[in-house]
């Protein structure tokens, strides 16, 4: 699993360098293959490429044409980029996707069990402000047996 927050930096050649501990247990887990994009614009989602792939195969399950599904691959197609993880754990960001996303300087980098979100560490805080934690989800949560 991946978790946690890992702040770090954008290179000026933009990559980001994995925190170790998220490196090693991407390549123990996955190899170096990854699949960095967004569906929103608004913030970068790197999928090592196995489970990029699971996401593409229910993709291809009927109903292939299915609005939000041609919405999601649209939205991950144009952000979507190949990327490998270098041997000082770098991965590249699009320029396109970075812009987007306003991922320079200072960056959160957290695992999400099976992929890594990157937010603008200001933007995330926005959200975080904007969106919190409430007693509803709490709620919502405990029905799911959490």
């Amino acid at each position: 699993m991946l978790r946690g927050n890992f702040p770090t930096k954008v290179d000026g050649q933009g990559r980001i360098k994995l925190p170790t501990a998220l490196r090693k247990r991407i390549e123990e887990l996955y190899g170096l293959q990854m699949f960095v994009t967004s569906v929103t614009g608004k913030n970068a989602l790197i999928y090592p490429m196995e489970e990029w792939e699971e996401i593409e195969a229910k993709l291809l399950e009927p109903p292939k044409l299915l609005p939000e599904k041609v919405k999601f691959l649209r939205n991950a197609a144009y952000y979507g980029q190949v990327s490998s993880m270098d041997k000082q754990g770098r991965v590249s960001i699009h320029p396109l996707l970075r812009e987007a996303a306003q991922i320079d300087g200072e960056v959160a980098v957290m695992g999400y069990l099976n992929y890594l979100q990157v937010w603008n560490k200001d933007r995330f805080q926005e959200l975080l402000e904007s969106d919190p934690y409430t007693d509803n989800d709490a709620a919502a949560l405990a029905e799911l047996g959490m």
